[in-house]
């Protein structure tokens, strides 16, 4: 049983490419698909996998991802024994809210890690949206006899340039070669910034890597070991869909996909249900002369002019006359009649005016900041 692994979350980002997406919030934070935030799909597929035990290291506005995760309950993490932790940054004079490195994060959190009864850890970084299954990703770590075993995923849509850990894996599943950020990437496997490994083994190497000033895991860590083959490091594969949340591009494409129904299939699976906050709301509202195609709508809208490939989260109005057509429109957005936006990001409460006419390429959509008036 799975009782025996907890999950920490580390939501720390590289943003700057998100631009306005990211000023007030985590990359976790992001809201997705109409309802979700990015961070939904991690710590439901820890919850799908029977872990009881959710840590997320928060770090600079972390304010709305708080909010979101709330108690932990909609995730069933609000019980008497475990549950979800929100670990907030730790603030000195010398530490700002801002960990250089999942390492020194793990470091500011010891007593956490110190406290959880669990015998392992799984450890992910919050930047990739799948639905993995955990279990049988757990399982695997615990037949191989690894010390870490790490996920990964082979579409060639997730690698990037100076960004990202790739690696080499033998038949036995064993990570033979590894590269960190290169200038470009040589080997086929990208890895998901998913690991597991015993918790103890987790706090040495942590312990061991602070105290030889070092920052990142991959890098420091887990790289000179693949090299010197001081470890056993295995890999395993996850097969279904994977989005990397790095830039305002993958972030508005990711929404794109999900407007396919092969892709949500692929995404939600019957049993491995996606959980997020839930809003009590009214039922969505369709005027006599509206028209839908193809779009996700979320509750609270109302909606009486044209919408096509695009996502309205909760309390969107579309007016008479207003056409919208692959944008997302995040909640309380509002976009007055007359208006025709086309590749458009609008964040919270943004507001289109009348007969305003606003075109991005789809290469590289417009997005509008929260509660900016056009």
């Amino acid at each position: 049983m799975l009782k025996d692994v907890m999950g920490v979350i580390y939501t720390g980002e590289n943003d700057a490419q998100l631009r306005e997406l990211t000023m007030t919030r985590a990359i976790a934070a992001l809201p997705v698909a109409g309802r979700y935030r990015v961070i939904d799909f991690l710590v439901s597929s820890l919850v799908n996998g029977g872990m009881r035990n959710v840590g997320v290291i928060m770090q600079k506005n972390y304010h709305s991802l708080m909010d979101h995760l709330g108690s932990g309950k909609e995730w069933d993490l609000h019980g008497k024994n475990d549950g979800l932790y929100v670990l907030p940054p730790f603030l000195t004079r010398e530490n700002v809210g801002v960990y250089t490195g999942v390492l020194d994060a793990l470091r500011s959190n010891t007593n956490y890690l110190s406290r959880s009864k669990q015998e392992y850890v799984v450890l992910c970084n919050s930047l990739i949206i799948s639905n993995p299954h955990m279990d049988a990703f757990v399982q695997y770590h615990m037949d191989s006899g690894a010390d870490i075993t790490l996920m990964y995923t082979k579409d060639p849509s997730m690698a990037r340039d100076e960004y990202g850990c790739y690696i080499n894996v033998d038949d036995n599943g064993r990570v033979t070669d590894m590269e960190v950020e290169p200038t470009h990437p040589n080997l086929p496997n990208t890895s998901m910034d998913i690991m597991i490994l015993k918790r103890d083994f987790l706090r040495q190497l942590v312990d061991k890597g602070v105290a030889h000033g070092q920052h990142a895991l991959n890098r420091d860590i887990i790289l000179p070991m693949v090299q010197g083959q001081t470890a056993r490091i295995n890999a395993w594969e996850h097969k279904g869909p994977v989005w990397l949340m790095d830039s305002v591009q993958s972030y508005f494409r990711f929404n794109m996909d999900i407007l396919n129904s092969e892709t949500r299939k692929a995404l939600f699976p019957e049993d491995l249900p996606v959980f997020t906050k839930v809003r009590d709301e009214m039922p969505s509202r369709y005027g006599d002369n509206a028209t839908v195609v193809n779009t996700l709508v979320a509750d609270g809208c109302i909606i009486e002019g044209t919408v096509e490939n695009s996502i309205l989260f909760r309390g969107v109005r579309v007016a008479p006359g207003a056409h919208v057509k692959n944008c997302i429109i995040m909640q309380d957005g509002q976009v007055h009649s007359g208006a025709y936006i086309e590749n458009c990001i609008l964040d919270k409460q943004a507001v289109i005016k009348r007969n305003a006419r606003l075109i991005g390429p789809s290469a590289y959509p417009i997005v509008i900041a929260k509660n900016v008036v056009i």
